[in-house]
């Protein structure tokens, strides 16, 4: 394993791959993009098809390889998966898998939680938030069944017709795409979150880094908690909502 990092090390340093490096590279992280597939797929609706995620991440990764610039002191292999899934999500994007129906009450329900949060000064409960709807907790958690698969945050949730999203959209929006690149922003970003996460609830704080720094599956951590697939995925989705309504609110 070592010998296989070493020569993958060895051929992302040089300025210009022969083309038979330059495949040898290519399949070497092919098991690469399946991973990538398999992680996005999870939390994605059935008709999207995972060989089509796959197929988009190959593009990436081959842009990867040949855009790759050992000057900038940047692991090939998180280069690569920027890349990969970079190119999937593009491509998730373009199919609009995600109706705006569903972000609209994903952004609602967000609201809610961090109106409810500000007033009681912690997190609310799952009663506290169906009561303020106005609907059983039965149905809430039906809600947030329904919106699995939203992002924690997307340039595509700034709507310029929601003036509830955030102020000065369009200027945040042109600054976060100019600092994706920018390493002080997204270590202030991390930070960000970081101190979100560290905010949640007991069970939705170790949910996120079950699922999130384990990389363990909403089965594996349903069985660790004693819950269903499908409930460990409601309790993703509310954390996600929480989260969500932090960095808005730090953003705003």
């Amino acid at each position: 394993m070592r010998q296989q990092a070493a020569r993958v090390t060895e051929m992302t340093r040089k300025k210009r791959l022969s083309r038979e490096e330059r495949e040898a590279l290519i399949l070497e992280y092919l098991p690469k993009v399946r991973y990538v597939a398999g992680r996005l797929a999870m939390k994605l609706p059935s008709h999207v098809e995972m060989e089509d995620l796959i197929s988009c991440g190959i593009t990436g990764l081959i842009d990867a390889v040949d855009r790759f610039d050992p000057a900038k002191n940047v692991k090939f292999s998180t280069y690569a998966e920027f890349r990969i899934r970079g190119a999937m999500l593009d491509y998730l994007r373009e199919m609009d898998w995600f109706p705006r129906s569903i972000r609209q009450r994903a952004n609602a329900l967000q609201q809610i939680y961090a109106d409810l949060e500000a007033h009681l000064g912690r997190p609310p409960e799952e009663e506290e938030v169906a009561r303020e709807l106005g609907i059983t907790v039965e149905e809430l958690r039906k809600e947030l069944s329904l919106i699995s698969g939203i992002s924690l945050f997307s340039l595509d949730d700034l709507d310029e017709n929601d003036e509830s999203t955030f102020s000065n959209r369009k200027h945040l929006a042109a600054y976060l795409q100019e600092k994706r690149n920018d390493e002080e922003f997204l270590r202030d970003m991390k930070e960000l979150l970081a101190k979100a996460i560290e905010e949640l609830p007991e069970n939705e704080k170790l949910l996120i880094s079950l699922y999130y720094y384990e990389e363990m599956t909403m089965r594996e951590i349903g069985a660790i908690l004693g819950l269903t697939e499908s409930r460990i995925c409601q309790i993703h989705n509310q954390a996600i909502l929480r989260l969500r309504g932090k960095i808005k609110k730090a953003l705003a």
